[in-house]
């Protein structure tokens, strides 16, 4: 290689990898310009060309930058990651994880995980976002290698919505059938109703249920309505015999749809606006259900339950990787949600702050949900004389068949279901909102042509999550569910964040990045920031990787086992997301004039010169 040609790549790897000297540059005209840095407002700008050789991809001008809209409030900001982060896992997950696995003994590796990767993880994606300004795909200007990840995340965030938007449909469905003097699960009398239906107020004693608990018995009401009205998968024999599309809910999710589009078209001026209603609903809803549900008999024995401490559970590994598990997918660290919200920011907003009050919420949130929740087991134990371990469940069996049982039996219950599926939609709807946002984002940031025509790209998004959510609906849907459930957002999520962590903190360097959030705020990071980003989270996130792919289990839905097949399938949606890492860092390697030796030499030298530049200023 010749030293021009050398001069040349190492252009294009500066040009890549947007790295420069912080001083003013006086541009002159030359066959070779090495990089041109503008500043406008902290943010740097850069565009490059190589003479004779093809040009340096730019990046956004600085007239881009200033026209990117920005929150109306910072209130709009912080109730939309609020929103976002607080979702159904927060009410049916989190309450029964804490119970099975220790009660307030579970809070101990739940909040250590919390501060030394939680909050770290939740801190730089905030200030990724918002430092460059860009969606999930191109704020990876800053090392371009990595791009390919932010692709993960987009990809990962679609297929989400592919199943999320089902279960709101679901609640969708629910808060419909409440507006009736008579809650439909209610009684054995309706036309779903199995022979062997049974009345719940004839069941008094475990001895009566046979070899189940009673949140998994499925011949009451509440169950049967579930699983033959509303899903209907009874006259499904498996994933390989869907059948047609549910009208009702086809009916409802169209509305789901509707509903995030129009939150969405106008970006985050009418999205913000949104948030008002769906972030705080939530919590009106959970007190008014925690002080009813505090009046009932046997919600103590529900709440000394949950908060019970068995240190003894803490000796299990489970405990902490379902802790870990939890922490992690609870703040939502990954989606690109974060890094879109927060690059609509102003610059010198406080994203410190706002990293230590929202994840702090958000952790609060999942706590408190678990006494409304626990004092209505406590409830359902106590009326069946059972214990609180044959009525405590989690996921859809909680929030769409006990709690809704439990509510048909309380004076006044139409009242509490309206306001108990209010709660769901709203949870539901926010989050949805986040990830769809993130897709958009990140793409219209990376390709031009998306962000001119916003509101036709949004309505393509939407329009697509719903052509695919309609598998989700048939009357095998919910094998479908189970399986993008499993596999969409499990292990692929990890193995991004995972990779952003280290792309972050390895080979950006976690040196520049604390400069880069200096610029913003006026100071650095402290070191136990610094150390977590470099250290700690990424080796958290590593076992955490393992331990998922580790804990893999065989993929079944109450008694049905899925096929082998299906399992191949999963494993390739998991695969078609996370493939884009490797891929697009070939890409870029093989993109580059020279060998794989000189364009890894190259690299090396740019990056070492680079770093030294920024050192000696």
């Amino acid at each position: 290689m010749s030293p021009f040609e050398l001069l040349c790549c190492i252009c294009l790897c500066l040009c890549l990898s947007s790295v420069a000297p912080l001083k003013p540059y006086n541009a002159e005209k030359k066959d070779v310009e090495l990089i041109l840095v503008k500043e406008h407002n902290g943010v740097q700008y850069t565009s490059s060309s190589v003479a004779g050789s093809r040009t340096c991809p730019r990046t956004s001008s600085s007239a881009d930058r200033e026209d990117r809209e920005t929150w109306g409030k910072k209130l709009d900001f912080l109730l939309s990651v609020i929103g976002f982060a607080v979702d159904l896992a927060n009410v049916w997950r989190f309450p029964y994880l804490c119970y099975k696995n220790g009660g307030g003994a579970f809070l101990i590796p739940y909040i250590m995980f919390l501060f030394i990767a939680g909050m770290p993880l939740f801190y730089m994606e905030l200030a990724l976002g918002q430092y460059n300004r860009e969606g999930a795909a191109t704020v990876w200007k800053i090392c371009p290698v990595f791009k390919g990840v932010g692709y993960t995340v987009i990809i990962i965030a679609l297929y989400v919505g592919f199943y999320y938007n089902v279960i709101i449909a679901w609640s969708l469905y629910y808060l419909f059938s409440s507006f009736t003097s008579e809650l439909p699960w209610q009684h054995c009398n309706n036309t779903w109703n199995s022979p062997l239906c049974k009345d719940p107020k004839l069941i008094n004693g475990s001895s009566l249920l046979g070899n189940a608990s009673y949140a998994k018995y499925k011949r009451t009401p509440a169950a049967e309505f579930y699983e033959r009205e509303v899903l209907h998968f009874h006259e499904s024999q498996g994933i390989h015999d869907l059948k047609e599309p549910r009208w009702q809910l086809t009916l409802c999710l169209v509305v789901v749809v509707f509903i995030l589009y129009f939150s969405l078209w106008k970006g985050v001026k009418s999205s913000g606006k949104v948030v008002y209603i769906t972030a705080t609903m939530p919590y009106i809803v959970l007190l008014v259900l925690l002080i009813r549900g505090i009046t009932l008999p046997g919600a103590l024995n529900g709440i000394r339950a949950y908060l019970h401490i068995d240190l003894k559970k803490l000796n299990s590994p489970e405990v902490w990787i379902e802790a870990a598990t939890q922490i992690f997918y609870s703040l939502g660290a990954g989606f690109g949600v974060l890094i879109a919200f927060a690059s609509y920011n102003k610059f010198e907003n406080n994203c410190y702050r706002d990293a230590i009050l929202t994840s702090t919420i958000n952790c609060v949130t999942s706590f408190f949900s678990g006494f409304a929740i626990f004092s209505v087991l406590g409830y359902m134990a106590h009326e069946h004389g059972v214990s609180i371990k044959e009525v405590a469940t989690e996921g859809a069996g909680l929030v769409f068949i006990i709690y809704p049982e439990a509510i048909s039996t309380l004076p006044g219950s139409t009242f509490f279901a309206i306001f108990f599926f209010i709660m769901l939609l709203t949870l539901g709807i926010d989050s949805s909102m986040g990830g769809m946002e993130a897709v958009i984002t990140g793409l219209t940031d990376d390709f031009k042509i998306l962000r001119r025509n916003r509101k036709l790209f949004t309505f393509v998004t939407a329009f697509g999550t719903f052509l695919v959510a309609l598998l989700c609906i048939t009357k095998g849907g919910i094998y479908v569910f189970t399986l993008l459930d499993t596999y969409a957002a499990g292990t692929s999520i990890l193995f991004g964040v995972l990779v952003e962590a280290v792309g972050v903190s390895w080979f950006y360097g976690v040196d520049r990045f604390s400069e880069d959030i200096e610029r913003m705020m006026g100071f650095k990071p402290g070191l136990y920031w610094r150390l977590c980003w470099k250290f700690v989270s990424p080796v958290f996130l590593l076992v955490v990787v393992i331990a998922s792919i580790l804990t893999t289990r065989e993929l079944k839905y109450d008694n049905y086992i899925f096929p082998y097949w299906a399992n191949l399938v999963g494993w390739g949606i998991a695969m078609s997301s996370m493939m884009f890492v490797p891929l697009y860092a070939i890409y870029k390697f093989l993109s580059l004039p020279g060998t794989f030796k000189q364009v890894s030499l190259v690299y090396h030298i740019a990056y070492e010169w680079s770093g030294s530049q920024l050192a000696s200023k």
